[in-house]
């Protein structure tokens, strides 16, 4: 029995990752709660576990006083001299107790507790292994599905993915692989907690680190990313190299890198731009594919401006549901009031005047509140 019980805890440590050391002192603890029941002795109890052979021995643990009051606490220093000379006034003498029954009502009062602790030992390496992919991209399978959730079975631990963090235009099936961006672990009272997202920005972060080697480097660098997970994004790179294109590296040869991307998530449209350290050149650039003729800064806002672009390119500027626009205001983080050359000339039409109620775009504008 003892021999059994030493070789389960071996084997804990080896196949379920949960050190021995952490199961003996749950063991002890459990063991101390089942002697303080079952022989209603006092709050001075011991227990040795031997982690080498399985004996399990249990000791009152008694101070060294001249005068007792207590048995059960205390022990007479006439009495602690017969045991040994060397003991004082003040010191503590373990006195074995081990009951010949208690085997077996301790392994029964000890079980339900050891098992909590080996939960919680397993919680605690689960928490540790998936805290380090916080931040992180990693490979699961879909699980299953409810009203809130998906769930994703990243090997021994099943994350979420809510509503929120799913891409409006992909449908999940079960035995589906999927990338995913692991956007929080929490350690709770249930166990870990792995929450992770299709939608977040930092999920395209991390996809263009794999597939262009000069982002993982440090050669080329995300400076800013502004998306609408699922129809479209923008993504501003700058080089810290001037020999390299940060453009033409993200893009490929024939497009092939960012086709990667697009083909990962589901078509979503990619427009990468240069970041530069002109404001206006680099609102201009956000911009694209629109021309922009002219970029006028307010000078009570730093952070607002206005833009002029050909009247036939109006449009284009804006984009369909005035996205192109709200991405750029985004990725700039400036407000963005987009004109057209006529209205700056003094010759726009009534109709345009109208047309235009809605261009002044913020960066905090949501993506469902403009219909421009």
């Amino acid at each position: 029995m003892n021999k059994e019980l030493v070789e389960a805890l071996d084997a804990l440590e080896k196949e379920k990752g949960i050190k021995k050391e952490v199961v003996v002192e749950a063991l002890e603890a459990a063991l101390v709660s089942a002697y303080k029941r079952n022989y209603g002795q006092a709050q001075n109890v011991e227990v040795d576990f031997d982690d080498k052979k399985g004996n399990i021995k249990i000791y009152a643990v008694k101070k060294v006083l001249e005068e007792v009051e207590d048995k059960r606490l205390e022990v007479s220093l006439k009495e602690a001299v017969k045991i040994n000379r060397g003991y004082e006034l003040g010191d503590e003498i373990r006195f074995e107790v081990t009951p010949q029954n208690f085997g077996r009502i301790a392994a029964q009062t000890a079980k339900q507790v050891i098992m909590q602790r080996v939960r919680e030992a397993e919680r605690g390496v689960i928490y540790e292994q998936y805290s380090q992919y916080e931040n992180e991209i990693v490979t699961g399978v879909v699980e299953r599905q409810d009203s809130r959730f998906t769930y994703v079975n990243l090997g021994n631990v099943e994350a979420v993915m809510s509503s929120q963090d799913q891409m409006p235009n992909e449908t999940y099936k079960m035995h589906d692989r999927i990338q995913v961006f692991v956007t929080k672990v929490e350690n709770s009272t249930k166990g870990p907690q792995v929450f992770v997202s299709r939608t977040a920005p930092e999920l395209l972060k991390r996809l263009f680190e794999k597939e262009v080697p000069e982002i993982y480097d440090g050669v080329v660098e995300i400076v800013s990313i502004a998306r609408e997970a699922g129809d479209r994004a923008k993504i501003a790179v700058r080089s810290n190299d001037p020999n390299i294109d940060a453009v033409g590296t993200c893009v490929g040869p024939r497009g092939q890198r960012v086709q990667v991307i697009v083909n990962e998530l589901g078509g979503e449209n990619m427009d990468i731009v240069e970041w530069v350290d002109d404001p206006a050149q680099y609102i201009a650039n956000a911009l694209n594919p629109a021309e922009v003729l002219d970029v006028i800064f307010d000078e009570e806002n730093d952070r607002a401006c206005t833009v002029i672009v050909p009247d036939y390119q109006l449009s284009l500027a804006i984009g369909k549901r005035g996205q192109n626009a709200r991405l750029a205001a985004r990725l700039t983080n400036f407000k963005i009031d987009i004109k057209p050359e006529s209205e700056i000339n003094g010759d726009q039409s009534d109709e345009t005047q109208s047309e235009l109620t809605d261009e002044n775009v913020d960066p905090e504008s949501p993506a469902d509140d403009s219909e421009e």
